[in-house]
């Protein structure tokens, strides 16, 4: 019987990713998609919320390199256990091409995030939860930060209205604003900017003087979905925090079976 092979030691063995590429072709990211990490996020109250993120982490790959390290995304991850936060964001940015030797990085963490409301006659209280993203890209050190915040809320249709003789379709809305911000912008503060601008808000329960009161309120402040993106992006181009935004809107049409959306991009604001 022949002796088992002996283990290579780490310092023997080839290592596949450093090896030079002949076909000159340089990938803009590469790295790692869709792993789950609990994550801490601070709330506008003071307190922390902890939730469960799904990241995405790439780095740039010159055309001299066949690979880059993969292990090395989620030693970073783990490296902070559970102190992964909006915070330490560029400290994972800076780390994460250091350790890669990239030139640029780039990093995506989505996660839900819960906001207790009352309801607006009751006070009832219950919990509304949002999808959010933050994005952070390096570039030769220059760091930029992104938040995106879908934000449910209703639409009421100002034709519809207009026409009938008895009430008006409403439908359930997504506005999903995506900022790119130059200091700290709570996610309640971009919450509530979008529900101000909404037919009405949303709650997770409503008792029924609640009801009357959102069907009401929403009948009397009717909007298209051209309403929604252009009232929310005139707040958010009046907010000198914020650096450059994309707003949408798309609303679940009640008597279509098809939705209707609307988009306005502001990319000319001042430098950060």
């Amino acid at each position: 019987m022949n002796a088992p092979h002996a283990p290579k030691s780490p310092a023997t063995m080839v290592d596949v990713q450093n090896l030079a590429d002949t076909r000159r072709i340089a990938i803009n990211r590469v790295g790692i998609k869709s792993i789950r990490h609990p994550v801490r996020v601070l709330d506008r109250s003071g307190g922390v919320q902890h939730t469960i993120a799904v990241f995405n982490m790439y780095v740039s790959l010159p055309h001299n390199f066949k690979g880059t390290h993969m292990s090395r995304f989620v030693e970073i991850l783990n490296s902070h256990e559970r102190e992964i936060s909006v915070e330490n964001f560029p400290i994972m940015l800076r780390e994460m091409v250091e350790k890669l030797e990239a030139q640029t990085g780039h990093i995506e963490m989505n996660f839900p995030y819960f906001i207790n409301k009352a309801a607006p006659i009751s006070g009832v209280q219950s919990v509304m939860d949002y999808d959010i993203t933050l994005t952070g890209e390096i570039c030769h050190g220059e760091i930029a930060s992104t938040v995106k915040v879908v934000v449910p809320v209703t639409s009421l249709c100002p034709c519809s209205k207009k026409i009938s003789e008895r009430g008006a379709h409403n439908q359930r809305s997504h506005v999903t604003v995506a900022a790119r911000i130059k200091k700290l912008v709570w996610i309640e503060e971009i919450v509530e900017l979008v529900e101000s601008e909404a037919s009405c808000e949303l709650y997770g329960l409503l008792k029924r003087p609640d009801e009357k009161y959102v069907t009401e309120r929403a009948y009397d402040n009717p909007k298209f979905v051209e309403d929604m993106v252009r009232d929310v992006a005139a707040r958010l181009s009046a907010e000198p925090r914020i650096h450059s935004y994309v707003v949408e809107s798309e609303n679940f049409e009640s008597i279509h079976n098809h939705s209707a959306y609307a988009l306005i991009e502001n990319t000319n604001r001042k430098p950060v």
